[in-house]
């Protein structure tokens, strides 16, 4: 493979933490890859250093409590350089309409940029609810139809992984609730009057056996690759 084949694709940046696993870091990679775009790390020791053509914020630690208003929980480990990185992206790049997929955690932070709330601990909020954490696909979720999320997936339902225990509560402005769980919980939000800004709380980068998760990246960096034309951060 020549370098000049690889520069050819989009550049697609993907947050993480610096103590990600590699396991989890090769099923980003090869998501991205395989969906057609180039991806690049970024983690608060990996700033971006070039343009990208396209940002997926990714699943991690809980969002810091100060960022949402929330009950600060001493039990759960937070990246505030991370929060803090994220923030800045989504500050710079949305107003440029940069192609932005967030994924669990990236999704509630993108509700957070845009001014919702989170439910910092669903089964303390909601003891009713028995949070099912799975890697596998086993939890229903429910899509709004006529949605950008149901057109790219072609489903009104799927089943996908779950791995969260915040969640996204009040959407931020101009998000729009286009999935729910049985539970009522919101699974996916998207901003309509934006070209291509869709979170999901879901991990669709570990169901890469999936077809219409992966062509959820898909059409991440189809769209990244019409874009192209978003400058770097310094």
């Amino acid at each position: 493979m020549t370098a000049g084949f690889a520069r050819s694709r989009p550049l697609i940046g993907i947050t993480t933490s610096d103590h990600k696993s590699r396991l989890a870091r090769w099923c980003d990679w090869i998501s991205v890859w395989r969906a057609g775009g180039r991806p690049v790390r970024i983690s608060p020791s990996r700033p971006p250093t070039t343009r990208l053509d396209g940002l997926i914020i990714g699943g991690g630690d809980d969002i810091g409590a100060k960022r949402y208003g929330g009950e600060v929980q001493l039990d759960v480990r937070i990246d505030p350089a991370r929060d803090d990185l994220e923030l800045a992206l989504l500050e710079r790049y949305l107003p440029l309409n940069l192609p932005i997929l967030g994924i669990c955690r990236g999704a509630q932070m993108i509700n957070i940029h845009c001014g919702g709330s989170l439910i910092g601990d669903i089964q303390t909020t909601y003891r009713h609810i028995k949070n099912r954490r799975t890697v596998l696909p086993r939890k229903r979720v429910d899509i709004e139809p006529f949605s950008r999320l149901a057109e790219i997936l072609n489903r009104r339902y799927c089943q996908v992984n779950s791995l969260h225990h915040q969640a996204v509560d009040r959407p931020g402005e101009g998000l729009a609730i286009v999935a729910r769980d049985r539970d009522a919980l919101i699974q996916a939000i998207e901003n309509p009057d934006h070209p291509f800004l869709i979170g999901v709380q879901w991990h669709p980068e570990l169901l890469l056996f999936s077809r219409s998760q992966q062509r959820l990246i898909r059409a991440l960096v189809r769209a990244a690759d019409k874009q192209r034309v978003c400058p770097a951060i310094t």
